[in-house]
């Protein structure tokens, strides 16, 4: 987590303050439901909201005696508190603090990047919906496929977002769980009521079964549904990225007035911050692998999971916030170019009809192994020739070929983009009213 790659609201979720703060809580919110209970006495929880201050300096000082950072804290907790802080903590074990803490984070984090991914499928829509019937070419391979529409481009990737965004839910939902059950999850010092009554005041839902922590199955899932969104963002990027090429240039970056490009190359116009976001989408999916190998911890519980979490928690939650947001915003100022979506659409000369001719051929009585052969003789004759002499090119090499029995009336007719288009509003009305 560095602050060139940090916005404020998501790094603060990290920051020892608030990790200290929703610990405190956590305490706090035990007293009260243990005093219910009458297993400490009444005013320790006022004592606790009232006098339990904490200073992160002082807590640091203590846990380099102490190499406990709940006993730090507690011992600092206790020098504000005074007498009362002795039923502090009462029954509990650091897991219950530590691990509840860490849901809350989460799940703070978790709320922030469902708002972002809102944010992008927003902008996704508004372009998908501008550029629906803007015609462009389809690639496979990387060449030059059938025509589609750079809306229908766009609105693949609004579908893909919507998923990631109830994919983050769902995750959310399972790691927003409070475990306070006592040493290795037997509820045997602190009655399980208590665990409810701070799963409620802190937003979460009670662990099923607790075996001192929190089943990192539901860490484990997190960190999946971040990975799969950061992995959305790279597709996206990409996109861009291929697209914003010189020989390409149907669409590009922003390039604000003042922006360089290069400290050499004065002309340059790169897609720096497509290119950013596909290199933060790998330091987000990085996350995954120690967290799938945090599931097997030993028996009730060990901490060889701890200095993972203390890693990847803020690294991959603050680095997809960042990316999110840069891009919502390369969306959202993209620079789209439908006249040169027009000319690379044409550059094959016609060789994009090839499917409907093939299909021509057979409804015309050709086998298809017969038909295909005659598409292709011909425009293989096409790719041979300069860009510059392919207009027009395969469709009068049909029209002279023996071999087609189709007029050549019939044959303008199947070179037409009206054919690839059709469909179109279908799809879109299917996606956008899902």
């Amino acid at each position: 987590m560095i602050p060139r790659y940090s916005r404020e609201k998501m790094a603060s979720i990290w920051s020892p303050e608030n990790k200290f703060k929703i610990w405190l809580e956590i305490e706090a919110y035990a007293c009260e439901a243990q005093e219910k209970l009458g297993v400490i006495p009444e005013g320790t929880a006022k004592a606790v909201w009232e006098r339990g201050a904490f200073d992160v300096a002082r807590i640091d000082e203590i846990e380099k005696d102490v190499k406990h950072d709940v006993i730090a804290f507690l011992t600092n907790l206790a020098e504000n508190i005074g007498d009362e802080a002795r039923f502090v903590h009462q029954g509990m074990t650091s897991s219950d603090v530590v691990d509840t803490c860490f849901a809350v984070q989460l799940k703070q984090a978790g709320d922030i990047l469902i708002e972002n991914v809102q944010r992008l499928i927003d902008v996704l829509k508004e372009q998908a919906i501008k550029h629906k019937e803007t015609l462009c070419i389809g690639r496979s391979h990387g060449i030059h496929g059938e025509p589609t529409t750079f809306g229908l481009k766009i609105l693949g990737f609004y579908a893909e977002f919507k998923r990631n965004k109830e994919r983050l839910q769902r995750a959310r939902d399972g790691i927003a769980v409070c475990a306070i059950s006592g040493a290795v999850g037997t509820y045997a010092t602190i009655d399980p009521s208590v665990e409810a009554y701070v799963a409620d005041k802190m937003g979460l839902i009670g662990e099923d079964v607790s075996t001192q922590v929190i089943p990192r199955d539901r860490h484990a899932e997190f960190f999946s549904a971040l990975a799969i969104t950061a992995s959305s963002i790279e597709r996206l990027a990409v996109e861009i990225r291929h697209l914003q090429r010189s020989e390409v240039r149907e669409a590009e970056e922003f390039f604000s007035e003042k922006q360089k490009g290069s400290s050499a190359m004065p002309h340059k116009r790169n897609p720096i911050l497509t290119e950013n976001a596909t290199g933060l989408a790998r330091v987000v999916r990085s996350s995954v692998i120690p967290a799938l190998e945090n599931v097997a911890l030993w028996h009730e519980r060990d901490i060889s999971h701890s200095s993972v979490e203390r890693m990847i928690g803020p690294d991959a939650t603050v680095t997809l916030d960042f990316v999110l947001a840069r891009m919502t915003s390369v969306m959202k100022n993209l620079l789209v170019y439908p006249d040169r979506m027009q000319e690379n659409l044409e550059l094959l000369g016609g060789l994009v009809f090839s499917q409907r001719v093939l299909l021509s051929l057979t409804q015309a009585g050709i086998s298809r192994e017969e038909a295909y052969r005659i598409v292709q003789r011909n425009a293989m004759k096409v790719w041979e020739r300069p860009t510059y002499e392919r207009k027009g090119v395969f469709l009068e090499l049909l029209k002279s070929d023996d071999g087609v029995p189709l007029s050549g009336e019939e044959l303008e007719g199947i070179f037409s983009y009206d054919h690839y288009t059709k469909h179109i509003d279908q799809i879109f009305k299917r996606v956008l009213e899902n």
